[in-house]
């Protein structure tokens, strides 16, 4: 592992990092980047002008920023494509149709060269072995032929443009030794800085075997923890429902309670005045009488109560 080339990523110059990763060698500096950008510049300011100098559309030119490069370290596509085509390299689009067509198992090839937003990192054959040079991890990261088309795969799902290498790339050290003897990854690099990159919400997308995949426990785990979550959840909302019921049945009964109080004082001052009024030799059958009378008004005016 210690022969294969591996810059780190410095700022954000990780085209030139992709590119020296790809050529195991330091073959291309910023300045190196910065003069193939300002050439292309200057070939679109030209074929602009063919347009006439006074135009609209050349005065707008003029005023819009490099599309090639930026202050932040930042290199276009065109500018890689530059860079590689003085190697006799060529950048073939890996999801276009012409390739796609003749289909190609991805580990007969060399090397794939991956883009999402400004992040440019390789991924390379050495020996018979791939490795992912990206330069956002501490050291090359070994891939097995297996994981190969797994990882592409989910590169593009995420919305990475991948690019296949066409041509002979440069003899190198670690294409030497690899050819005789196979790499045995005992511990995976990590993300540089990856316990904030963890932390923050703009994490790197899928950018080791960690990352993109084979986190089924990791998985299991959280879906476990939602499933809890819910039926907590679930809980709670029957509790909150069972308390507004016993609530709502409390207060209809202390209505019944209050209406069945007044009724029954009334009752028994209307039972009183029966029995003061009633003659004593008649007293059991017309107390009787009175009670029953006086239920039935009880009932009907809870009736009417609770029709209101």
């Amino acid at each position: 592992m210690d022969s294969i080339f591996h810059e780190k990523q410095e700022g954000s110059l990780c085209a030139q990092h992709c590119l020296n990763n790809l050529l195991q060698g330091e073959y291309f500096t910023p300045v190196d980047l910065s003069s193939i950008a300002h050439q292309l510049d200057e070939e679109e300011r030209m074929r602009m002008a063919e347009g006439g100098m006074a135009s609209e559309e050349y005065r707008t030119f003029l005023q819009q920023p490099s599309g090639n490069m930026d202050d932040s370290g930042f290199f276009s596509i065109q500018v890689i494509s530059n860079a590689l085509r003085v190697w006799g390299l060529e950048l073939i689009l890996f999801n276009s149709r012409e390739y796609q067509s003749l289909m190609i198992n991805p580990i007969n090839e060399k090397a794939f060269i991956c883009n999402y937003k400004e992040h440019w990192f390789t991924i390379r054959k050495l020996g018979q072995q791939w490795f992912n040079l990206n330069s956002l991890l501490t050291g090359p990261e070994l891939i097995s032929d297996t994981y190969l088309a797994l990882f592409l795969a989910q590169l593009q799902q995420e919305g990475y443009s991948i690019f296949v290498i066409r041509g002979n790339l440069p003899e190198c050290e670690a294409e030497q030794i690899l050819r005789i003897m196979r790499v045995q990854q005992q511990q995976r690099p990590r993300l540089i800085g990856e316990d904030e990159a963890q932390t923050s919400v703009g994490r790197p997308a899928a950018l080791t075997q960690t990352d993109t995949g084979f986190g089924v426990e990791d998985e299991v785990v959280d879906e476990d923890e939602a499933l809890k979550r819910a039926l907590a959840l679930s809980r709670q909302d029957i509790d909150v429902e069972d308390e507004e019921a016993d609530l709502r049945r409390a207060i209809q009964l202390s209505m019944q309670g209050a209406v069945m109080s007044n009724k029954s004082s009334d009752y028994e001052v209307g039972s009183a005045k029966s029995r003061s009024q009633a003659p004593v030799s008649a007293g059991g059958q017309k107390e009787t009488q009175n009670e029953t009378l006086t239920a039935e008004e009880l009932r009907k005016r809870r009736q009417a109560y609770f029709d209101r």
